[in-house]
């Protein structure tokens, strides 16, 4: 995947007119929050290409010019949006790992197993945020975005790189290739997962055992 900065383009040199920054400065970091949740729904059920700063500026009540406050451009909120829903994962797995208490150098197998139970349950919460960092649904934003959003997926997996070298492995295993093959499985899930039959817990559990046969 291509890394490196991303040229956000189509900002606004000078807010539209708009009585309200001031009372934005009073809103502070809730106003921000706001508007994040809404351009995440909205994202998620128009796209990005069919959402307008009027149209999340609406959502929560306020002026479009009032939304500059905020954020620069419709870039910057996408990439604040993506953002948020890397760190909810990051969370995730963070709370799970803590939790179960396991070790990842003298429990590796039980503490990726966690990791993809963290993973899978917010993947699989039917929320905007989860919808938003899925791969499939990045294809499609604007390219030049890629690079940016791409940088934020790749620290995001450097987590699970972690607990993958710390596998007992079989000395030819591809351990790049053996992420890849998680990640696939484990986001491929969001189209085919209802539930009721399984939880993450018992996805992860699955996956991880069958990985574990393959590789170990």
């Amino acid at each position: 995947m291509p890394r490196g900065a991303v040229q956000v383009t189509n900002r606004v040199a000078e807010a539209p007119a708009d009585p309200q920054p001031k009372a934005e400065a009073r809103g502070g970091e809730s106003r921000r929050e706001a508007l994040l949740d809404a351009a995440a729904a909205m994202f998620a059920a128009k796209g990005y290409d069919g959402t307008s700063i009027r149209d999340i500026a609406g959502a929560v009540g306020m002026l479009p010019g009032s939304l500059y406050y905020h954020f620069k451009s419709k870039e910057d909120m996408l990439i604040a949006v993506y953002r948020k829903g890397v760190a909810r994962f990051e969370a995730a797995i963070d709370e799970a790992l803590g939790k179960t208490g396991v070790k990842t150098v003298s429990e590796p197998w039980q503490a990726i197993e966690a990791a993809c139970a963290a993973h899978l349950s917010i993947l699989l919460d039917g929320g905007d945020y989860a919808r938003i960092v899925n791969p499939e649904f990045v294809r499609s934003f604007p390219p030049a975005m890629l690079p940016t959003l791409n940088a934020e997926r790749d620290r995001y997996e450097r987590h699970f790189e972690k607990l993958i070298a710390a596998l007992p492995l079989a000395p030819e295993t591809d351990r790049w290739l053996f992420k890849v093959a998680l990640f696939g499985s484990l986001n491929w899930s969001q189209t085919w997962y209802r539930k009721g039959r399984y939880t993450p817990g018992d996805i992860a559990a699955a996956f991880i055992g069958m990985l574990r046969q393959k590789g170990a």
